[in-house]
């Protein structure tokens, strides 16, 4: 592992599981449908849902120019939801100081961030009761501007700035992020006057976190997005190497996720062992979950977080139905490490084997161990390791993930980049509010709510 190392991928352990074990030859030979599916990716770039394959090499100048102004503002506001949401929260939560809005601002040097992305009102009050609207933003990000939850949300926000500040200083903090020509916010744009960008429409919302909807917030809170984009089209090109499967870690880890499928190991834990990886668990948990789940195929996102899922998830994945498909997510080197002192209490001394050792080295050998101990109890398992967690390499993991993510959706024959279940659960949403057009879906639910409901026991 050098200064240029993107990541490595150790996967010996993967073949391990018993009678149910995937074989070394059914990995190696998969090298020509690997071939053929970065083929199809490529073909198809520009195709709606294929967009993301180029994300690192798009003009973002705008982006950038909207988020220096954004940078002025005390505090911002995104409105957004599963990828209009999960991507910023991850980028923040690798990339700056832990507890970003407890800090003072001489610290920070940068605004706020508040995320409203779930529909409720006490944490949206919340939010609002902590701003200073004269120094507020709010980026509403969606690419219909109907989601029910994002439209509620920002209907709150907005009538909040309008009534505090008059429309028009209103319609100054606010930007868009939309279609340029579709759906209902282009036309609120077209009237207002505001601010914003325009959502690329070949790439879907959990494909997005490096385009504007991602960075914009990323840059204006002080994330070096160049570096992002940079990490990512380094392992664009890297990936693009149409050599033996053993030499691409992607098409190694989309090939060990699909033989294990075939297996009936249809859970795939992802468990990373540093608190920045925490919201990258839960970005990979749409992002595999919406793209593999179709046609009554798929493997089932679990994300954990190392040492503390050590302690509460180990015994059931150790010892409990051997269903899963683990992959431990390192930081060989952390920053600002801490060393352990020597305590002078007497009572300390049996805790002593631990004087002069570093919480890194305690976290990256519980993570080792844990490995170890899935090995051992022939549970398959991979190991993912970033030399630092920095921008660019931040960028690089991403990019692997949604390819790994697509190839794998791609070896099950299925479309990686629709989400048709989502859609049926927003359209029955729709019917139930009275949204004009969707009646037929409310009398469905209706109809089906009868097995819902048939048997309830109040106590």
């Amino acid at each position: 592992m050098n200064e240029k190392t993107l990541l490595s991928l150790a996967y010996g352990a993967a073949f391990t599981g018993g009678e149910r074990a995937v074989a070394f030859s059914d990995l190696e030979s998969m090298t020509p449908q690997f071939r053929e599916g970065d083929d199809w990716l490529r073909k198809n770039a520009g195709r709606e849902g294929f967009g993301w394959m180029d994300l690192p090499r798009r003009n973002v100048d705008e982006v950038q120019t909207l988020a220096r102004w954004l940078a002025t503002r005390e505090s911002i506001v995104q409105v957004g939801i599963g990828g209009s949401a999960l991507g910023n929260l991850m980028l923040h939560n690798a990339l700056l100081p832990p507890y970003w809005n407890e800090l003072p601002k001489v610290k920070r040097n940068a605004p706020r961030f508040f995320m409203s992305d779930n529909v409720d009102p006490v944490d949206n009050r919340a939010i609002w009761e902590l701003l200073d609207p004269q120094s507020t933003a709010v980026i509403v990000v969606s690419k219909s501007g109907s989601t029910a939850e994002t439209a509620a949300n920002f209907l709150f926000f907005w009538e909040k700035l309008r009534d505090t500040l008059g429309e028009a200083a209103a319609r100054e903090r606010v930007i868009v992020v939309t279609d340029k020509e579709k759906g209902i916010l282009r036309p609120f744009v077209d009237e207002t006057g505001c601010k914003s960008l325009i959502l690329p429409e070949d790439v879907g919302g959990r494909f997005s976190v490096l385009s504007c909807v991602g960075l914009l917030s990323a840059w204006a809170l002080g994330i070096d997005c160049k570096a992002l984009l940079s990490g990512a089209g380094a392992m664009s090109d890297l990936l693009a190497r149409n050599g033996s499967i053993l030499e691409n870690p992607a098409w190694i880890m989309a090939g060990l996720s699909w033989l294990h499928l075939r297996k009936n190991r249809n859970v795939n834990v992802l468990m990373p062992y540093s608190d920045a990886l925490e919201r990258f668990g839960e970005w990979f948990a749409q992002l595999w979950g919406e793209s593999t789940g179709k046609d009554g195929q798929g493997s089932t996102p679990v994300r954990a977080l190392g040492s503390i899922d050590q302690h509460s998830q180990l015994q059931l994945y150790s010892s409990g139905p051997d269903d899963k498909l683990y992959t431990i997510l390192t930081v060989k080197q952390g920053q600002k490490d801490i060393a352990l002192p020597a305590a002078p209490e007497k009572a300390f001394e049996k805790l002593s084997w631990l004087y002069g050792k570093s919480m890194d080295e305690l976290r990256n050998h519980e993570a080792f161990a844990t490995a170890v101990t899935l090995a051992k109890m022939s549970r398959p398992v991979l190991t993912l390791t970033l030399p630092v967690l920095d921008a660019w390499r931040l960028g690089g993991l991403i990019q692997f993930y949604e390819y790994v993510t697509a190839m794998t959706g791609y070896l099950m024959k299925v479309n990686p980049f629709d989400q048709p279940g989502v859609e049926q659960g927003k359209n029955y949403a729709y019917g139930l509010m009275g949204r004009a057009g969707y009646e037929a879906q409310a009398q469905e639910v209706q109809t089906l709510s009868g097995r819902i409901g048939e048997r309830v026991v109040h106590v």
